[in-house]
């Protein structure tokens, strides 16, 4: 009997600021004035980005626009898109239809209904995530940790350098740095 192979894909969102400032530990000495680091400015200009991947690579992504509503049909979109790019990216999931688990945090959109039919109609193995379990929380772990790190003093003026940072960073990962991150997960 031949064994089936299971493709686990993450599901992650993280706000993209124009502005990153590099912040540093400061430790206060006595006798000594401190010096502080300004926090970024959260209401600043930023994009979401929404990202997929898996142990070989990104398998989707894509930025979403400040003023665009993160509703159950955009997130069913993406879906579709993440589906098409899977067929595309992974030949023994269009060929086989390979097993896929599907981990995404609880957000509103991932519970609307349009989104869980078309995951049922996919019929992927969805992972749920424990409410309050920011140990654990996909979109803090391993990917975006990095990206920060990559993200430290830049400075975006618009939308395209924004896209254009994300394609560079995203093309300079190896390999191993996604297969590590998935074979790290269920020790988390």
């Amino acid at each position: 009997m031949r064994r089936q192979k299971t493709s686990f894909t993450l599901s992650c969102n993280k706000w993209v600021h124009y502005d990153n400032p590099k912040r540093r530990a400061m430790y206060g000495y006595p006798g000594r004035a401190s010096s502080s680091t300004v926090k970024p400015n959260i209401h600043g200009d930023k994009i979401m980005l929404c990202i997929w991947w898996d142990q070989l690579e990104v398998v989707y992504y894509e930025l979403v626009q400040r003023n665009e509503s993160m509703t159950g049909e955009v997130c069913r979109r993406q879906l579709m898109c993440l589906s098409r790019a899977l067929r595309e990216k992974r030949l023994q999931y269009a060929n086989r239809h390979d097993k896929v688990i599907f981990q995404h945090d609880n957000a509103r959109p991932h519970a609307a209904a349009c989104f869980e039919t078309y995951l049922e109609m996919l019929k992927w193995e969805v992972l749920p995530h424990p409410p309050y379990s920011s140990d654990i929380a996909s979109f803090d772990y391993y990917l975006f940790r990095s990206m920060q790190h990559g993200l430290a003093d830049q400075q975006f003026s618009n939308y395209d350098e924004v896209k254009k940072w994300n394609d560079e960073w995203i093309a300079a990962k190896e390999r191993a740095f996604f297969h590590d991150g998935i074979r790290q997960l269920p020790e988390r």
